[in-house]
Order: C-alpha cells, then structure tokens, then sequence
C-alpha cells in the first residue's frame, strides 16, 4: 500500500525523528494546540474520559503541579517542531475540567504557548468549564490573559435528568455562567447539551433549548447520548434501572433542536454545532474538521502533524514521570496511509454544512452518492455542482452514509 510519508518504528519518537515528509507544510498548514486537564471533582455517569477524580495522583501528577508539567510538554514540542516553527492559530483546553485549576495556571499555560511559538494576532483560544467551577473573578482573569472564548458543560436545564447524567451544576447555573463569562468580556461563548437521557420528556428539552437561547450565547453544541461500555450509565441500564435511549425519539429531538436553534438565528455549520454566523464558529474544531495539524498536551492526548498521529500515556503519573525525565510521554504512534486520509477526509468533511468535493470519492463513493441523492440523503443541487452535502434527512442519518459512500 502506498504511503505519504516512510513507516515509523512503533515506539515514542526522539526528538529530531518527526520525518522531514511530515515537516514539508508545517508552516503553511494551519497548526493548533490542545491542552487536557485531567481532573474533574466527580465522574458523570455517562462519560469515558480520560479524567480523574483524585486531587492528588503520584509526583508531579497533582493539580498543584499540572500547569508546569503541561508546559514542559509544550517547551518539547517546541524543539521537535523547530526551528520552522508553526503559527498557533488555536488554543484549545479541554478535560476533565480544566477550570478546576487556578486561573493563574490556565494563563500561565497560555503565557507559554505565546513564550515558545508564533501566535496569530486573532488567535481563537477556548476553555472548557463546568458551570458550577468558574466565578466572575476566575472568568476576569482568564479573559484578562487571553482567552476568547468559553465553554460550558450545560447538558440539560432539567434537574431530574442532571441527575440522571450525575452532574452537578444546579438548573440555571449554566446560563448565568454564560452571563458572567459576557460581562467578563469573553468574545464567544457556547453551551453544551445532550439528549435522549432516559425520563428527559419533550417539554425538559424544549425548556433545556429556551434556557439557552435565553442566555449570552452564540453557539450551541447538542449530542445525543451515547451508551459507553464500562460507565456507570451503562451498569444501570444493563441492570434494568433505567431504559435504553430510544433512536427515534434522539431523531426528533435533534430536529427538535435544529428548528428551534434555526428559528432564533443559529445555522448549523457541522452535524453537532450551530453558531450565529461565522465568526462565532469554534475554529479549533474546524482545523480538526479538516485534517490540518496539532498537538495534543497532557496524559491520553492525540497529536497529528503532517499524517503522523501519536497519543501520549494516559495515566496522569506516567505522564508527569516522563517529562519530569526529560523522555518523551508519547504511548504510540501510527502514520496515515493515503487510503487512511482519504477515509478520514470523506468521514470528517461530509458531517459540515458545505459538505465535500464529489472527487474526494471513490469511484464506487460516487455511484453510491447519486443513490444517495435518489433517497433524499444528499442535497440535489450540491451534487448536481460536483459537491456532497448532507440533506436535514441524512442528517440524521449522518454516520450511515459516511459509512456508504466510504466502501
């Protein structure tokens, strides 16, 4: 099989070994970094996140300590990336919760980034949050140092299905965390939801959406939820205690949510998100969205640059061990094969509003989209101009024509 760039041993890289085919448009490829917090004050039961619940995890892997340990990471990347070094165009932090730490560790992270790379003058730089875990004071410091944008883990503005989900905000907390973040000055903020938690009726969603377009927001994310092995969720409902998410009613609750949100201004811009207008897009995401590089900080991160993805450790002491050693923390790594950026560009491009070439397909791809198109998954017109885009039905029906039209 053909490949872009030589096989690499499988073992963590050197710092002089990231091979010069993936450096070739380092600098011309918009480049973003990730940063993930490990910690979160208790787990939901739905999530499977790399998180951790303990303050204190072995040396050096404690919160106290992290902020110094996600930068001896970052001064790394800096020496296998350079000298060309990448412009950072996107700061993304992530867990976990990273509002768990001090604000002053989250700025110094970001006084890092700007110390060790090139930083675009509009650089978008986004924090995740728990409602519950950010004050005005906290949000003043972060939009103080730089961050640009918030956002908040909301999930549902009914209180019997927070509980259900194991959160801990009260209902109401999220959109006043989105009113401080506002009046803090942050550029964009968004709000997290999910649907279908077992006993979330129609009315909990249709208040769960009132509450956020009630609310200082100019994007929206809704997911529905999804049954992963080994949480508590799926213990209970493999127990019996509570009932399977029923896939017609996430159906009309996503259509749902994209009249509602259409209705009051939001477009949607990827299956998952809507923004009002373009600017409040969540650029990070979009630079996933299209194959471009980055590099993943902390314990389980993923990496990509150039067609060479690698993840770190994910245990936060193990992780904190190897930096503290001056070793790489990467676990493995793996180089994408023309045929793997093929499939990766048709699953990732097809889920945004402007869908993707009909030249990105394969030629059985193409044949299967004209069928597509036949059973009202693909817009008529879009095809008819050489392009694949999703109609409001394949939607909802998202993953089984990405799985269609990719053999």
């Amino acid at each position: 099989m053909t490949t872009t760039l030589p096989l690499l041993p499988a073992r963590p890289p050197a710092d002089d070994d990231l091979p010069a085919g993936a450096r070739e448009h380092l600098t011309t490829t918009p480049f973003g970094l990730y940063v993930h917090v490990p910690f979160c004050a208790t787990r939901c039961g739905y999530c499977d996140f790399n998180t951790y619940t303990s303050d204190e995890l072995g040396p050096g892997a404690n919160r106290a300590e992290y902020a110094g340990t996600a930068i001896a990471e970052l001064s790394r990347a800096a020496r296998v990336l350079g000298p060309d070094l990448p412009t950072v165009s996107t700061v993304f932090v992530g867990g976990g919760t990273p509002t768990l730490l001090p604000a002053e560790d989250l700025a110094a992270v970001l006084a890092a980034v700007r110390e060790l790379f090139p930083v675009a003058p509009d650089v978008e730089v986004t924090t995740e949050a728990n409602p519950e875990s950010v004050t005005p004071a906290s949000l003043a410091t972060l939009r103080a140092a730089g961050f640009t944008r918030l956002s908040l883990g909301m999930q549902s503005a009914a209180e019997h299905v927070l509980a259900v989900l194991d959160r801990r905000h009260t209902p109401g907390r999220a959109a006043q965390a989105a009113r401080e973040a506002a009046a803090a000055g942050f550029e964009h903020v968004n709000l997290d939801l999910i649907y279908g938690t077992p006993g979330e009726t129609d009315a909990d969603w249709a208040a769960s959406l009132d509450a956020v377009l009630a609310a200082p927001v100019d994007h929206v994310s809704a997911y529905a939820l999804i049954v992963e092995d080994g949480t508590r969720l799926a213990r209970r409902i493999s127990r019996g205690e509570l009932p399977v998410p029923d896939d017609d009613v996430l159906a009309d609750r996503y259509v749902q949510a994209d009249t509602t949100l259409r209705g009051a201004g939001f477009d949607w811009y990827e299956v998952s998100n809507w923004s009002r207008g373009e600017a409040a897009r969540c650029r990070h995401n979009e630079l996933y969205w299209a194959n471009a590089n980055w590099w993943g900080i902390g314990p389980g991160a993923h990496s990509h640059v150039g067609g060479v993805r690698w993840w770190n450790v994910k245990h936060p002491a193990a992780y904190a061990g190897r930096l503290a050693a001056g070793e790489s923390p990467v676990a493995d790594r793996e180089v994408l094969d023309d045929a793997d950026r093929a499939l990766e560009t048709v699953m990732l491009g097809l889920r945004l509003r402007d869908g993707l070439p009909l030249a990105a397909l394969s030629d059985t791809g193409r044949l299967r989209a004209a069928d597509a198109v036949a059973r009202g998954l693909l817009e008529a017109g879009a095809h008819g101009a050489g392009r694949a885009v999703l109609t409001d039905r394949g939607r909802l029906l998202a993953d089984a024509v990405v799985r269609d039209l990719t053999d």
